[in-house]
């Protein structure tokens, strides 16, 4: 089985988080994802811990993330939703040399050039949501 960085917005927006879910429950039928926690629809509640100064959260969220993308054998980034963090993950696993696949609504969005202009990239441009979910297994 391997263990699958799943990258999605969080503090970028959350329109996307049902698909994401849907993503995450078709790649668990044969992998490990570690961020499952994506997918999550109430996930932005669930990051906002009182008990922790923003700074102190945050340092939190990235050492576990960045922890959780040394241990990954593949990155699944779905980019419709634009992301500062998905984007800075996505850098953070090219540079430890993780395949990175990339998915994105073409009817939505315009991908970054400098995700579509880098060869490491696997860019993996959809129309509908059937075509996505189609397109994950061969992976």
């Amino acid at each position: 089985m391997k263990k699958i960085y799943f990258a999605g917005s969080i503090r970028g927006g959350r329109q996307d988080a049902e698909l994401y879910n849907k993503i995450i429950t078709l790649l668990k039928q044969n992998n490990i994802v570690l961020t499952e926690h994506v997918g999550n629809p109430n996930l932005s509640n669930l990051e906002t811990d009182t008990t922790m100064a923003d700074a102190q959260r945050d340092a939190a969220i990235y050492t576990r993330d960045t922890e959780w993308l040394k241990q990954s054998d593949l990155v699944i980034a779905e980019c419709t939703t634009t992301s500062h963090g998905v984007g800075y993950e996505l850098a953070y696993a090219e540079k430890l040399n993780i395949p990175c696949h990339i998915f994105y609504n073409k009817t939505r969005c315009r991908l970054s050039a400098m995700l579509t202009g880098n060869p490491y990239f696997h860019i993996h441009p959809y129309t509908t949501e059937q075509e996505l979910l189609t397109l994950l297994p061969t992976l």
